[in-house]
């Protein structure tokens, strides 16, 4: 009996594209894709999202094996389609550090650093509470579903044969923008806050030059401003939410 074993080459460039687009996006997304998350963990991920999505559009990668140029051409524009929803819900999620460095300089906690464990790098304490919180609800809320849909749907936004180096520069653009956006409207009640704050402030010195403002109004603020956020913190995380879902839902469009 003879076995045929000549689409073994197609069938193993298609789980390498496959595999260099859910790759990307793992790698990049927040959660799974933290440094503080083993690689093994995450290499894990990548494979058993490949191995289930590599039935459904293995025909999309029609590609002449008879040279290298096509498929190492390929395999890059791959890498560039994974990263763009990796890069996006990351993006999305760095407007809690532009939060957090808002809030944390109208409490008077701007100097206060500590390691941020998703990016394991020096950050405000603030601005790593609301990212943890973010992550969390990310896992919380069923969002990360929407990123499986994500990777799915990008095969119809982001087809195999598909130039898109303009349309990702876009929407990275735009991306940030909104991430910027969004991060000074979660922390726009501390900009007032903070604004009203140091009025109130400066009226006292003038009204009792004895008095050392900085001494009272440093711990008074830091006080003030941590009820505040208290109070108002989740409503702040429910906004964020609300927009991730927006643009999670962007990129899975038949979700």
């Amino acid at each position: 009996m003879r076995i045929d074993i000549s689409f073994l080459p197609a069938v193993a460039t298609a789980f390498l594209l496959t595999f260099a687009r859910t790759g990307a996006i793992v790698m990049l997304l927040p959660g799974v894709g933290e440094l503080s998350v083993p690689p093994r963990v995450r290499l894990t991920i990548a494979l058993v999202l490949t191995a289930i999505l590599l039935p459904a559009h293995q025909k999309a990668y029609a590609v002449d094996l008879k040279t290298f140029g096509p498929v190492l051409v390929l395999l890059f524009q791959e890498l560039i389609v994974g990263a763009v929803p990796g890069l996006t819900g990351r993006l999305a999620i760095s407007a809690l550090q532009i939060t957090g460095s808002v809030v944390a300089q109208q409490l008077g906690l701007g100097f206060v650093t500590a390691v941020d464990p998703t990016q394991n790098q020096q950050g405000l304490l603030v601005g790593n509470f609301l990212t943890l919180i973010g992550v969390a609800l990310i896992f919380a809320t069923d969002l990360h579903h929407l990123v499986i849909a994500a990777m799915n749907d990008s095969y119809t936004i982001f087809p195999a044969e598909l130039s898109l180096m303009g349309d990702a520069a876009q929407h990275v653009t735009r991306i940030i923008a909104t991430s910027f956006w969004i991060g000074i409207q979660l922390s726009a009640l501390f900009l007032v806050f903070g604004l009203l704050f140091n009025i109130g402030l400066g009226v006292l010195s003038q009204l009792i030059p004895q008095m050392q403002v900085f001494f009272i109004g440093l711990p008074l603020s830091s006080m003030l401003g941590l009820l505040l956020l208290l109070l108002v913190i989740g409503a702040m995380m429910g906004r964020f939410v609300g927009y991730l879902e927006g643009v999670l839902s962007d990129l899975a469009r038949g979700s």
